[in-house]
């Protein structure tokens, strides 16, 4: 075994406004993924002196302090574990790139899982050094995620997904007859932990003190009669329009109106997922559909649209196969 002392790590211009996750994993070659989420939520590694969370944004200047950390010697970089991997490619410039992330795989590696989307894109992208996701999607949700090649992309996209300049629109089918007069839900967000130690998230009041302004626009596209193959139940396919990017937003959303996204294995009908997965449909049914939002350098609008895969289009069409 290896044994290092604490380690002081000073953020620079390379390291400023990456979440803390992201930075730790960039210094801290040979150290799993899983060791450095524990470490920053059990209050071991500290910013400015001060506790930090993983989704910290860094600045030039902090000053990061890491735990004494053990290590085997046979221990291999978890990037260098991550296998070279490219994705279906929507755009591409010098700036950035959008690619159409496909379901059951994670965006970035930790809680449990070894690698996602942008360890594999590094691996596969050697000439880039510079790669950091601009924002998330759900492991089981497919379609448009961007990634930065640079650092002035990454900043500038990123502030408009803050702002909320960004149109992000979503498809998915919910069980039951979705009513054409319910189109705007505008109901708080709060995470909570189960027992087991998962995440999840809950709607609740306004004057909660752990709410999320929370805010989604849904339009029907297409009901959906009962069929057999679709566990005897009706379903709606949705637009959903997210003016928040909250944890989970639409899926907690529909389902407190009582309308379960298909295939949802946190929040939605269990025994009609099973229904649905005998008949074909073995994931959930969001798909990450049309991206509206400026390009970071020239200003120039610009408008992503990523159709369903082949999985969903026969459910979207018809509610089953």
């Amino acid at each position: 075994m290896t044994t290092a002392a604490i380690l002081y790590l000073t953020v620079d211009e390379a390291g400023a406004d990456q979440r803390l996750d992201n930075f730790l994993i960039r210094h801290l070659k040979g150290v799993p993924k899983t060791h450095i989420y524990r470490i920053i939520r059990s209050g071991e590694v500290r910013c400015n002196k001060s506790r930090c969370k993983v989704d910290t944004r860094l600045a030039i200047g902090d000053q990061i302090r890491v735990p004494p950390i053990r290590l085997s010697a046979t221990v291999q970089p978890t990037a260098e574990q991550a296998p070279a991997r490219h994705f279906p490619l929507l755009f591409e410039d010098e700036d950035f790139l959008a690619i159409n992330k496909p379901a059951g795989v994670a965006v970035h590696g930790g809680s449990g899982v070894s690698f996602g989307v942008i360890e594999q894109l590094r691996r596969a992208m050697p000439a880039h050094p510079f790669l950091e996701l601009v924002h998330r999607l759900d492991r089981e949700t497919s379609g448009i995620l961007l990634i930065a090649k640079k650092k002035r992309a990454l900043t500038a996209l990123q502030s408009q997904f803050k702002a909320r300049e960004t149109g992000k629109v979503y498809l998915t089918l919910v069980k039951g007859e979705w009513p054409a007069n319910l189109k705007v839900i505008d109901t708080a967000l709060a995470k909570f932990t189960l027992a087991n130690g998962e995440r999840r998230v809950r709607g609740v009041s306004k004057d909660d003190p752990n709410a999320l302004p929370s805010l989604s626009l849904v339009k029907v596209l297409k009901h959906h009669a009962a069929r057999s193959a679709a566990g005897d139940a009706a379903s709606s396919l949705l637009a959903v329009t997210i003016k928040t990017g909250r944890t989970h937003q639409i899926r907690v959303h529909l389902s407190q109106k009582g309308y379960v996204i298909a295939g949802d294995d946190k929040y939605g009908d269990f025994e009609w997922n099973k229904q649905l997965a005998a008949h074909g449909l073995k994931r959930m049914f969001l798909h990450a559909w049309r991206l509206d939002f400026k390009h970071p350098l020239n200003g120039e609008p610009m408008r992503l649209q990523c159709e369903l895969p082949p999985e969903l289009i026969s459910w979207a069409k018809g509610g089953a196969p």
